[in-house]
């Protein structure tokens, strides 16, 4: 094991030695009254403002950060409950230096208030009770947080219905009854008065083993939806605004983008009815979701336009492939080891299977549920498409069933993966609560009943295990395809009463760690599975809504933070983040070996 480590620190000196722009931080986190912080973050900004890197500090309070930027850098320190400390530093290539920061109290309880998560905001809107809640948590905390500083203004009730009425027209699904209750318990929970929470995030020990990166792309418009991996390492975002494909290149910092072909569709694609986020929404495929083939290209579901997109990241050619039918909202995609794409269409209850060989579709009709909801199935498509007569008056919403039986009368077949024991396909049904199996050979669909609400977009293991996020219960759902049997599990909260949106997971393929998106608190948490246990990372940046997770050849989980609009976020733009759970130990590992210890 010695050997081990003098073999990485070794490696890691190379590294430093190769880098000319290399240096490093270290010193102490204390309180006031000079006690040492644990699990504090330490971030440190490049000179250009465009890139960030943290770390979280020991138990002795000390931390110690290698980068590679060099000039002028901010530095700051964070901690739920007090003050940022912030300073400035001057460094020069390859140098150490010093910096100790001492955390503050709030001087004042709207200065604590503004720094506390939207979940301890939302904590506080007083519905009467938790089915009332669930709709709310359901139709209008995945686009973007709600309780952050953007959205948790003072403001009338005849200004929260103006606003709710904007929100369904970016498909925020709300009954009559319920956008009127809305607008009336955020008119009366969202005051403008200080609100009071001590906020607690289970330091644990692995948080100080941690590093976490962030790459700022685009401008305040941008909405990087899902994030991949590429073979060559690269890091490749959908700007679903925009109509672009993102590329970052981590080793450089440096990032590209790269435009759909326009096709003879308006703004807004084939939702033109739909106000949608205009002036955020300029383009007219919408890219969503990505996978990669063995032959390098990307496949990509284009929701408004309702067409697959190839795109070769060598020649950056695209190329599009018109979905057939009613087919509306092409959401997740995964690829199947024969290499065959399934993806599920959102609005039209279907899950579509693409051969890139054959070029041919097929689409599976999956069952509807009951009659309401079987009625919704049938009209929805053809509501959508007179709706485009009308342009931005949302007549799909005002018309459809929903608007008299709530949200629950969708399917919203959402999530989907493959199962690497037996190649079979699982879909999740978010409104239905379900899950549904497809017969690859057979298309036989199969569907089970969620115990939890809310399931999203789910993920296997490789032992064949189902892990399913839980949207509107605040969970974790594992599920067995051999015993079809189910586990729940709660989702750690920052403090009493407040609750989490896991929109996506992951599953490391070498740890079999579960990685979870905690949209709400500005965190992603990590549960293991032999234990049972789960650890928060804190996030450097608040107002982070992450959502695809993927995983680098060197270990990092990576996403992108893309709250809508970009300008909410605490940097006013969306980023590539990636964590490395070891990352705090290799750069201690690397300014010890420019030590030449």
């Amino acid at each position: 094991m010695q050997f081990k480590r003098l073999i990485a620190a070794s490696a890691l000196s190379a590294l430093f030695a190769a880098n000319a722009q290399a240096v490093s931080l270290t010193g102490t986190i204390t309180t006031e009254n000079g006690s040492p912080v644990m699990g504090a973050m330490l971030t440190v900004f490049n000179e250009a403002g465009n890139r960030k890197e943290s770390v979280y500090s020991g138990a002795d309070g000390s931390y110690a950060i290698h980068t590679d930027f060099g000039g002028k850098l901010n530095v700051r320190a964070r901690l739920a409950n007090f003050e940022d400390a912030t300073t400035t530093v001057q460094l020069a290539a390859d140098q150490l230096s010093t910096v100790n920061l001492t955390l503050k109290h709030f001087a004042s309880a709207q200065a604590a208030s503004d720094a506390l998560t939207a979940s301890a905001h939302t904590a506080k809107l007083p519905w009467a009770s938790h089915d009332q809640r669930r709709p709310f948590v359901s139709q209008c905390n995945y686009c973007h947080q709600v309780g952050n500083a953007l959205t948790r203004s003072a403001r009338s009730e005849d200004a929260w219905t103006v606003t709710l009425d904007r929100m369904q027209g970016y498909f925020a699904m709300l009954s009559k009854g319920e956008a009127k209750t809305f607008a009336n318990v955020l008119a009366r929970g969202f005051d403008g008065k200080p609100v009071q929470a001590v906020q607690n995030y289970g330091i644990a020990p692995e948080l100080t083993h941690a590093k976490v990166e962030q790459w700022m792309v685009g401008d305040a418009m941008t909405f990087i939806h899902d994030t991949d991996v590429g073979i060559d390492d690269k890091l490749y975002g959908t700007d679903e605004g925009h109509d672009l494909v993102w590329v970052l290149d981590r080793q450089t910092g440096k990032t590209d983008s790269y435009p759909e072909p326009d096709i003879n569709l308006p703004a807004g694609g084939l939702f033109n009815g739909m106000t949608l986020p205009i002036g955020i929404f300029t383009g007219k495929h919408g890219p969503h979701s990505m996978a990669q083939g063995k032959d390098g290209r990307f496949w990509i579901t284009n929701a408004l336009s309702s067409t697959l997109a190839s795109f070769d990241p060598v020649t950056k050619a695209f190329k599009l492939y018109p979905v057939p039918g009613d087919a509306l909202y092409p959401h997740t995609i995964r690829m199947d080891q024969e290499g065959i794409l399934w993806f599920t269409n959102n609005v039209s209850n279907q899950v579509a299977r693409f051969d890139p060989k054959t070029e041919k579709f097929t689409i599976i009709r999956l069952p509807s549920n009951g009659l309401f909801r079987w009625i919704t199935d049938m009209l929805l498509p053809t509501i959508v498409h007179v709706g485009n007569w009308f342009p931005h008056k949302n007549l799909p919403l005002d018309v459809s069933t929903h608007r008299f039986l709530g949200h629950d009368v969708l399917n919203s077949p959402y999530g989907i993966d493959v199962n690497p024991k037996d190649g079979g396909i699982w879909y999740a049904k978010l409104y239905a609560n379900k899950i549904g199996h497809i017969d690859p050979k057979t298309l036989q669909v199969t569907e089970y009943d969620t115990p939890l609400k809310g399931p999203r977009r789910p993920r296997f293991d490789r032992n064949g295990i189902l892990w399913i996020p839980a949207f509107e219960d605040s969970g974790l759902m594992r599920f067995d395809p051999v015993t079809k049997t189910f586990e729940s599990y709660k989702l750690p909260v920052l403090a009493d009463g407040e609750y989490e949106v896991p929109y996506a997971l992951n599953v490391h393929p070498v740890t079999g760690d579960i990685w979870i998106t905690a949209n709400a608190s500005d965190r992603i948490l990590r549960f293991i599975p032999s234990t049972k246990r789960f650890i928060s990372y804190p996030s450097p940046t608040r107002v982070t809504v992450l959502r695809d997770l993927v995983f680098t050849k060197d270990g990092r989980v990576c996403n992108s933070n893309s709250n809508l609009p970009a300008y909410g976020t605490e940097d006013g733009l969306d980023s590539f983040m990636c964590f490395d759970p070891d990352g705090g130990d290799k750069d201690k590992a690397a300014i010890l070996a420019a030590k030449g210890k």
